[in-house]
């Protein structure tokens, strides 16, 4: 939370509770892997480095025209990534992690986060296409145009 509340400062955004809550489940996400395999001073690179890659993430930029509301992405999507490669990195132990000249851990992770990331995406294309059959997910253009309070929930604010 307090490296999310520094980045914004540093780019000279104005520090938000949404954006210290944003950025203390970053961390707790990206450090859950790796809490009992690495050590105090690697728990606190991951967190700044999470926010790092957060900020600079190109992918993130393109893809503004997403309504992601809550940065769920952000969050769980990045924060994971980034938690698991890190993990693989800095894993204490005899030839755990690249850092103590291990291959296995970080390749296994790799292979891992392809394999997860390639489930996550063809499991919610086929979901949302079973949902859009049974309940359209886009609402008409004369509902946009009346507004989702009204013309979804009838209420008028």
């Amino acid at each position: 939370m307090l490296t999310w509340i520094f980045f914004d400062r540093l780019n000279g955004r104005k520090v938000s509770a949404m954006g210290a809550c944003i950025g203390a489940v970053v961390g707790l996400v990206a450090i859950t892997p790796a809490k009992r395999f690495c050590d105090y001073s690697s728990e606190y690179f991951l967190w700044f480095h999470c926010r790092y890659c957060f900020q600079q993430n190109a992918v993130l930029e393109k893809t503004q025209s997403i309504d992601d509301t809550l940065d769920v992405f952000a969050c769980h999507g990045v924060g994971g990534i980034m938690g698991m490669i890190l993990t693989a990195i800095f894993a204490q132990g005899e030839n755990a992690s690249l850092l103590h000249g291990g291959w296995g851990v970080f390749s296994h992770h790799m292979i891992a986060l392809v394999l997860v990331a390639a489930f996550t995406f063809f499991g919610s294309m086929l979901l949302y296409k079973v949902t859009n059959v049974i309940i359209p997910l886009r609402v008409s253009e004369e509902s946009e145009q009346i507004g989702l309070d009204l013309s979804q929930h009838d209420e008028q604010f």
